[in-house]
């Protein structure tokens, strides 16, 4: 029996949905994956934007999260939705590679059919493609991007730098850049960047006199149209990371300057104004709503892959809200129509990179090829095989998080252990061997000390309390860090619509009661006190891993959660 290419096409497609593993380019084809990144061009302004690549050079695994709860207004609002409700709300098809890209639904089996996504080498091919059909198109760097990988520490940054610019990358802000410390963000900027990149933050100040650090935009013109890209670097980077890192400078929201940012670029003739932001999606939403003149958003921080802008209104008009993922996953394309001197109308696309749809450029693969030769022999140390899956994203846990809360809690002899709620970190399919380089991707930081701390049950939970606060509290503008501290051996419930100190109930060790009054010891890491001293995290859990040759499946430490039943960020 013969079959045509269309009704194999449709074979596959359906043999996928039912949980076979199929060659991932012929079903990627038979959705239309030979279609998916040829985008007409509209318009004559145009931006391709990505960010918290988190210094993934090489293609990845990547689960989203099944846990991402909004509150109040934000209850069942983008970005707090997951699952099958993010499907929904954007009319995805259950399944597809879409599907796969958008959520963590079936994603063992549907990582194995669509393969790995991201990869410098394959997004240098996707860019230049679109480059191509969009004359001047401005690539742009939301940030965290220095950060996040082994080779990118090692090199503090200069990787990244160097591919970032191979990349084309015309503008940039930043975050987990600055724990690279003030000197060296100056150094590159002032070095590498001068002529090439602009490194734009409008809310970075000199703590003496309150002068501007950075650039606050970037304004060029392109096709006839002066554009202006204002930045808005992450503004409670001194509290989520080491103050001491940046002794010398404030950060902040700081919407009435964003305002006077603005006013002052459409004074110097901008048709179209862009914020580049690290403030994360919901503080962005708000700040949509405070400020005018604004006619996108492109954000990051918070690592929402969202396929379409959220539309806000404020008192001058509508601004476009977007987040664009995370680790080299996703390109956002927007494309602009500018008449009369203002924006008329606009497309926009939120591409997923299928490294298996997109050839690798051969520069930036020789590139990345150089950058990692040095290191390539620590890189593929194989420590264990893990048995189950490994990922870290979701607002309480994630099983990465839990392997290193169990190898602290074993290794330093700890009643239980804290490990901070990181959003960023490569994922691990079951049965496949766990590299030093895999290690790194969930530790690599400039403060890694790993620590043993005496602390009371009254001080635990106010450590508790207060992390959660950042999380739920109900102004997005006190949201001041990542996801829940992860927590290990202490069982906890959580009630997130409570107001603060009232959150965190029911706390026990070993069944029993946690008492204020009595010391516990406390294993953690990433300190962000100067000063603070012990072994690098990610050579506790290296070694933990070598004696342990075979990880099994973990086993999450995830709190009872109280009054969010139903909620759509929870699945």
């Amino acid at each position: 029996m013969s079959m045509h290419r269309r009704e194999f096409l449709q074979v596959l497609a359906a043999a996928a949905a039912a949980g076979f593993a199929l060659n991932s380019r012929e079903l990627l084809a038979a959705q239309g994956g030979e279609k998916l990144y040829d985008i007409p061009r509209f318009g004559n302004v145009h931006f391709l934007h990505f960010t918290d690549c988190h210094a993934q050079l090489l293609p990845i695994w990547f689960r989203e999260p099944n846990v991402n709860i909004g509150l109040g207004a934000a209850s069942g609002q983008v970005p707090h939705l997951v699952g099958e409700r993010l499907l929904k709300a954007f009319g995805i098809k259950p399944g597809s590679a879409d599907a796969h890209a958008f959520t963590y639904l079936d994603f063992e089996q549907a990582a194995k059919t669509y393969g790995k996504v991201g990869g410098f080498a394959h997004l240098a091919t996707l860019i230049k493609q679109l480059r191509a059909g969009r004359p001047n198109a401005l690539v742009l760097d939301g940030g965290d991007t220095w950060q996040g990988s082994a080779t990118a520490l090692w090199t503090k940054g200069q990787d990244m730098v160097d591919a970032c610019k191979a990349l084309g990358v015309d503008v940039m802000t930043g975050h987990w850049e600055f724990t690279l410390g003030d000197k060296r963000v100056k150094e590159i900027i002032e070095k590498d960047f001068a002529g090439k990149v602009d490194f734009v933050a409008q809310n970075v100040k000199t703590a003496d006199f309150g002068d501007a650090v950075f650039k606050p935009y970037a304004l060029r013109e392109m096709n006839g149209v002066k554009v202006a890209v204002i930045g808005q670097a992450f503004p409670y980077t001194p509290i989520a990371n080491p103050r001491y890192m940046v002794p010398d400078w404030t950060f902040g929201i700081q919407d009435e300057e964003m305002q006077k940012v603005v006013n002052e670029a459409r004074g110097a003739g901008a048709q179209v104004v862009v914020m580049l932001s690290h403030n994360g999606m919901d503080v962005d939403l708000k700040l949509a709503s405070r400020v005018t003149g604004i006619d996108a958003i492109l954000g990051g921080h918070t690592h929402d892959g969202v396929p379409q802008p959220v539309k806000v209104q404020n008192k001058g008009g509508v601004t476009l809200v977007t987040n664009a993922g995370s680790n080299g996953k996703f390109l956002g394309v927007l494309d602009f129509d500018v008449k009369g001197g203002k924006v008329s109308d606009f497309r926009y696309k939120l591409l997923p990179v299928f490294a298996n749809l997109l050839p690798a450029d051969r520069e930036m693969a020789a590139l990345i090829d150089r950058i990692r030769a040095p290191y390539q022999g620590k890189l593929e140390e194989k420590l264990a095989v893990s048995e189950g899956l490994l990922y870290r994203r979701g607002n309480f846990n994630g099983s990465w998080d839990q392997l290193i809360l169990d190898a602290m809690m074993e290794v330093k002899g700890a009643d239980l252990a804290f490990s901070p709620g990181f959003r960023w970190g490569t994922t691990i399919l079951p049965g496949q061997a766990i590299t030093f380089e895999h290690v790194m991707d969930q530790t690599a930081i400039t403060y890694p000390m790993s620590t043993l701390t005496e602390m009371t049950g009254e001080q635990i939970k106010m450590i508790l309390e207060d992390v959660c606060d950042n999380l739920f509290n109900p102004d997005p503008y006190y949201q001041q860090g990542g996801d829940m501290v992860r927590v290990g051996g202490l069982t906890y419930a959580c009630d997130p619509n409570a107001k603060i100190g009232n959150r965190i109930q029911d706390m026990r060790l070993k069944g029993k009661p946690l008492d204020a009054g009595r010391t516990y010891k406390v294993a953690g890491w990433a300190p962000v006190a100067e000063g603070a001293q012990g072994e690098p995290i990610w050579e506790v859990v290296a070694r933990w891993l070598r004696d342990k040759k075979t990880v099994t499946p973990r086993s999450l430490n995830t709190p009872r959660l109280i009054g969010v039943a139903g909620n759509p960020g929870l699945a």
